[in-house]
């Protein structure tokens, strides 16, 4: 007789993002503006030193600093570390070194890419200089990068008024994260039986209680769930939240509610959209049963079931 294989663990590539629109205050908006205008401003603190890039509150006073500078395009490396293989939206799309560069006229470094044959090209010392991008905009990717430099030292940090036409006063700040997922052994179960319209979960050996999603062992014993239970699929609306903001990409009209829901047999709750019933009606002890969409691998939401609503201690504890 020859053993089953073990099921395939589900893989699967996961971009998580979240760009978001803040605003400038004066110091960072006089600091992108003059990047985009090919003019590297700091700050000097109360003690003189010079900042780069610009903080608008002393790190040691916390007092307020709107005295600005403008220092050197040129500098030095106070330390480094080789990039061997450069990521999507990476400086540069060629191996670089990640260096920290104290400009001409100031007293902190900037963090920033080198563009350098290798790695045996860069050393903590050598003098750098600024690459311009070819198209600025008021971002420090004004900086495309720093490059090898051999000429005279810049001067001291002179005054700047930091008045520009057309001030930056706003960025997108984008957030991505680009990476491999795998749920692991359980909640591949879980996804597959899922996409049957069943609920799987894993009861611990030790204290019996049933994870919905599973996770491979009881957080509470450490000890390996491999004991499958299907559960459900009606359940309990142990607690909730209405939601009144509608969300990008969502086609769901708010207000809507979002509930944890206990499946009978579950030794914690899940969550779940409920629909099938006006938002300022639902509450706990709501007794619900999922509703599938043609095709779909989980349920769109749950809805109420018609039985009386669940006696408070029977889920109280799963709250």
């Amino acid at each position: 007789m020859t053993a089953a294989s073990p099921p395939e663990i589900l893989r699967a590539p996961l971009v998580v993002e979240f760009p978001f629109t803040r605003s400038l205050g004066p110091v960072q908006s006089a600091f992108l503006t003059g990047l985009r205008e090919g003019v590297v401003l700091g700050v000097r603190t109360s003690d003189g030193k010079v900042m780069v890039p610009p903080v608008e509150y002393d790190p040691v006073t916390s007092e307020e600093i709107r005295e600005l500078v403008e220092v050197g395009v040129t500098g030095t490396v106070t330390t480094w570390a080789w990039n061997d293989r450069p990521r999507p939206q990476q400086p540069l799309d060629t191996p670089f070194a990640w260096v920290l560069v104290q400009l001409d006229g100031a007293d902190t470094a900037l963090l920033h890419a080198l563009d350098a044959p290798g790695a045996d090209a860069v050393r903590t010392g050598m003098r750098v200089r600024v690459r311009w991008a070819a198209e600025r905009t008021g971002a420090i990717t004004d900086i495309a990068c720093f490059e090898p430099y051999d000429g005279p030292a810049g001067g001291e940090a002179v005054p700047h008024d930091g008045d520009f036409a057309d001030a930056v006063t706003g960025i997108v700040a984008e957030a991505r994260l680009d990476y491999v997922y795998s749920p692991g052994r359980a909640q591949t179960a879980y996804i597959e039986a899922l996409s049957e319209r069943r609920t799987v979960g894993e009861r611990c050996p030790s204290c019996h209680k049933v994870y919905v999603p599973p996770r491979g062992a009881c957080p509470t014993c450490g000890v390996a769930t491999t004991d499958r239970v299907e559960v459900g699929p009606a359940g309990t609306v142990t607690t909730y939240c209405i939601v009144n903001i509608k969300a990008k990409n969502l086609d769901i009209e708010v207000p809507y509610v979002y509930a944890h829901i206990a499946l009978d047999g579950a030794g914690l709750a899940l969550h779940g959209r409920i629909g099938g019933i006006p938002y300022d009606q639902v509450r706990m002890g709501l007794r619900v049963e999922p509703v599938w969409t043609e095709g779909g691998r989980y349920p769109d939401h749950y809805r109420p079931t018609g039985e009386p609503d669940a006696d408070y201690d029977a889920y109280k504890e799963l709250i």
